[in-house]
């Protein structure tokens, strides 16, 4: 996720003031520079297979069945059986389902299967299915022809591989994932770094609880809907223990084993985070667990996040050796700082005593994030976007657009909550310094109260005897009492706390933030789904030049006949446009010796490719006037030096062929 201008710091009313000033200064400058770096130099595609070409190509005709159909793919993919299917016109399987054999070395994906011999004429589709190594099923079809185009019974798909209703569960547990690696890492920081009394707050303590609830869920549906999304798209399959077990052995399917193993080791983590450090009031043993939950709550949170480098776009492409721990750092920043922003607006409605100290903390730790999302935000757009064109003409620079547009709206929102946080801070801390000594004459639990009215019960009954005479014989009393103090210190803390304006400020602005941070995450999740700009450019390139003609313009031929007879002299006149791969039009004029049009009793055409034994391919021209024959849609299956072979028959038993070699495509 993009970052945003840190969110807190003091009042621009003196130079010490003044600082956050040049700082988000600078920090507009280097989200500047990601349209800059756009234009950087083009390389390998970073992510999402995408096919680059095929053997025969999509609309070829060619004269025999070919005795294998290979496909080349932009970067590696993970295929089986079913991964390429050709399909004769009646919709039967013509290859022999084997595993495609992999025909590519070092860099280049190349793929083949084999087809039965003795295939009937007509046309063939090539359906195809695999899974990218950044784990995003990709698929397609096109068509080649035998002898002639024909009719097929086989219907070309129009769904792309990881739609319908498990892509839309798989969606959902991935952005599910993500809310809940943040809630759970930057809740955590939060409390570790910002406010360590937070820790006995169970409004936060419920908040990472319920992150790493979310994690494990969503991790677990992913783990059992992996196999239906790149498979079959069924959801039933989802509990196929074959289809498990197959995952298992997948990148993708071992990063979330991992991400299970983490998360248990987590577990251990929050147990004693909110269990013996809570409680531990001895400052040099408090301040050494401090440190010790630091270390390990970064490590397993740095593993986490690599759950998601290991496995998707950074593994693959462009530079993966620097994307990845580029990537973790991406979303660990992320995690400190929509994480902690969430646990400050917890703080700031549910727990009434956080003070000025812990809002501060959190600014410095916000605009290190800050510095971390700018810079490895930058490198990222790069790698998957790389021009200008990119950014603009495909759906990925699209979506990159519009979070770039709500970052600049959490830029504006960010700016008010740090006016609220400097009118705050200047304040001495507003209603957190009333609330503290409210606390003070309050009874022992009253706290507790505030942060969770449900526990309001337990509440110190000491204040409750003298209130009556009854109460000290009546125990029931004494505690009905002693409930309805603490609700009334929990109402009073809560009055002062609204009734600061500055901190009331700071609580909508901050709300409005979460608000569009979410959607962010959303946009996000979708982008980390979507096949990055480079490759989508990538292809479009490979995919126009397997069609579009290496010729510059038409070629033109004369070729002088006699066919023996009476009149049997004269000269053919020939053009093909535009003489490259796939469709061309073909024009031809017969003149006389008299150099006047010529009709004859007939005209054929053969073209014939002699380095791949293709054809020859024949070409019937209708008559259009006298001396001039045309035919169109005259396919050309590949480039090469083709022969050309014209048969003109002047008479009933006159006739002759001529021929010459040309360059087509």
């Amino acid at each position: 996720m993009t970052a945003t201008a840190p969110h807190f710091g003091p009042t621009p009313s003196t130079p010490a003031m003044r600082r956050p000033l040049a700082a988000a200064a600078l920090l507009a400058a280097l989200v500047g520079m990601v349209f800059a770096l756009l234009l950087g130099g083009a390389g390998p595609a970073s992510a999402h297979a995408a096919l680059t070409g095929s053997d025969p190509q999509d609309g070829a005709v060619v004269a025999t069945a070919p005795k294998e159909v290979t496909l080349t793919f932009s970067e590696q993919v993970a295929v089986d059986e079913d991964s390429i299917r050709i399909l004769d016109p009646d919709g039967k399987r013509a290859d022999t389902a084997a595993v495609p054999r992999d025909l590519g070395g070092g860099a280049l994906a190349k793929y083949g299967v084999s087809l039965h011999s003795g295939l009937p004429d007509g046309t063939y589709t090539v359906a195809w299915q695999a899974v990218s190594a950044d784990s995003h099923p990709v698929s397609g079809a096109f068509t080649f022809s035998v002898g002639a185009p024909s009719k097929t019974t086989v219907a070309l798909p129009t769904d792309q591989a990881g739609g319908g209703l498990v892509g839309t569960l798989y969606g959902i547990a991935r952005y599910a994932a993500y809310a809940g690696f943040i809630l759970l890492a930057g809740g955590s920081a939060f409390v570790l770094a910002c406010w360590q009394r937070g820790a006995g707050a169970r409004p936060l303590q419920r908040l990472v609880v319920r992150g790493w609830m979310t994690l494990t869920v969503a991790t677990l549906a992913m783990l059992l809907l992996r196999n239906p999304y790149t498979g079959s798209g069924k959801l039933a399959d989802a509990f196929d223990l074959d289809g498990l077990k197959a995952v298992l052995d997948t990148k993708p399917g071992a990063a979330l084993v991992s991400r299970l193993l983490l998360l248990g080791a987590s577990a251990l983590f929050i147990a004693v985070l909110f269990g013996a450090y809570a409680k531990r009031e001895d400052e040099r043993e408090k301040k050494d667990l401090t440190f010790g939950l630091a270390i390990g709550g970064t490590v397993i949170a740095a593993g986490i996040a690599g759950t998601w480098a290991l496995a998707e776009h950074a593994s693959t492409g462009l530079q993966p050796g620097i994307a990845m721990p580029v990537d973790v750092l991406h979303l660990l920043a992320v995690a400190a700082w929509l994480g902690g922003l969430t646990a400050l607006l917890v703080a700031l409605y549910r727990t009434p005593d956080i003070g000025a100290a812990a809002v501060r903390r959190f600014s410095r730790i916000a605009f290190g994030s800050v510095i971390v999302l700018t810079a490895t935000g930058i490198y990222q757009s790069w790698r998957q976007v790389g021009t200008w064109s990119a950014l603009t003409g495909t759906a990925y620079g699209q979506l990159l657009l519009v979070k770039v547009g709500l970052v600049a709206l959490l830029v504006g929102i960010a700016w008010i909550s740090r006016r609220w946080t400097a009118r705050l801070i200047a304040g001495g801390g507003g209603a957190a310094a009333e609330a503290t000594e409210a606390e003070k004459s309050s009874p022992a639990q009253a706290s507790e109260s505030a942060e969770d009215p449900d526990a309001s019960g337990t509440a110190d009954t000491s204040g409750a005897t003298g209130a009556s005479g009854t109460t000290a014989e009546d125990p029931a009393r004494a505690a009905q009492l002693a409930w309805q103090q603490a609700a009334v210190a929990t109402a009073e803390k809560r009055r002062i706390r609204d009734a600061d304006p500055d901190r009331s400020g700071l609580r909508r602005s901050v709300l409005a933030e979460v608000g569009v941070a979410v959607a962010l995450l959303a946009v996000t999740t979708v982008l980390t789904s979507t096949e990055p700009a480079r490759t989508e450019e990538e292809a479009a390139r490979a995919s126009t030049a397997a069609a579009a003609p290496a010729a510059a313009g038409p070629v033109e031929m004369k070729l002088p006949f006699d066919t023996g007879g009476t009149n049997g002299k004269g000269t053919v006149r020939m053009e093909i446009t535009p003489a490259g791969t796939g469709a061309n039009e073909l024009h031809l004029w017969i003149d006389g010796s008299d150099g006047k049009p010529m009709d004859v009793a007939e005209v054929k055409i053969a073209l014939t490719l002699k380095s791949k034994d293709i054809g020859p391919l024949p070409v019937v021209p209708a008559r259009l006037t006298e001396g001039h024959w045309t035919a169109g849609d005259v396919r050309i299956p590949m480039a090469g030096n083709w022969k050309v072979a014209v048969t003109v028959r002047t008479s009933d038993i006159d006739q002759t062929t001529i021929d010459k070699n040309v360059k087509i495509g």
